[in-house]
């Protein structure tokens, strides 16, 4: 539990955290439907500017769609596109979803995702169908979406937005994700990052 020592808060990032995804699934479909140039186009480091502007809410899922449309062949439907976005998305295994339950009962839980309309859409269904609970926000004290939020990792407003509604002390708080930018800014905030690398997983960082 060294870890966890003077912790009172931890924040979640989803994807590849809790909720397991390969952004390579939807690399691959994307490319079978036509898209050129995937590895500038779209991935998990780097993604073309209409992405982000979906992340944070700016643009509709009407609109992604028709932006994303025009990197395929005219043969391709949204819903093609549709299938391939979600296509990166898996599910939340039991041992996550028991530790979370474990988690909540000795610390503040929170959720900050980068994420959108459609994804958002998708995997609460997933939660839903598996768990038979109304969807991760049942999990957490609060969750932060970036899509209704309208900002995203990693900018610091969106940790001074969960910090200062909650009343949260950033040396009180873990932050965990998978990409070592968001928990770096995060540490200048003074909040204690865990970066969550390839194959690592929260049920061997967080033991309770």
């Amino acid at each position: 539990m060294s870890k966890l020592n003077g912790i009172k808060n931890i924040i979640f990032d989803l994807g590849g955290v809790i909720l397991d995804i390969d952004f390579t699934v939807t690399q691959r479909e994307f490319v079978k439907l036509g898209l050129q140039n995937i590895d500038s186009t779209f991935g998990q480091y780097h993604q073309i500017g209409f992405f982000d502007l979906f992340d944070r809410g700016e643009i509709d899922e009407t609109e992604f769609l028709k932006q994303a449309k025009k990197l395929f062949p005219d043969s391709v439907t949204p819903l093609q596109i549709t299938d391939a976005w979600n296509a990166m998305l898996f599910d939340l295994p039991q041992h996550r979803f028991d530790l979370l339950k474990e988690l909540g009962k000795k610390y503040r839980l929170f959720l900050m995702s980068n994420t959108n309309i459609i994804h958002y859409k998708a995997y609460q269904d997933i939660i839903r169908k598996t768990y038979g609970i109304s969807g991760l926000d049942d999990l957490f004290e609060k969750a932060y979406y970036s899509f209704l939020a309208g900002m995203r990792k990693p900018e610091e407003r969106f940790f001074n937005l969960i910090l200062n509604e909650n009343g949260l002390l950033a040396h009180e708080t873990l932050f965990i994700d998978d990409t070592s930018t968001n928990t770096i800014a995060a540490e200048k905030l003074g909040i204690r990052g865990l970066y969550l690398k390839p194959g690592e997983d929260i049920k061997t960082l967080c033991e309770v």
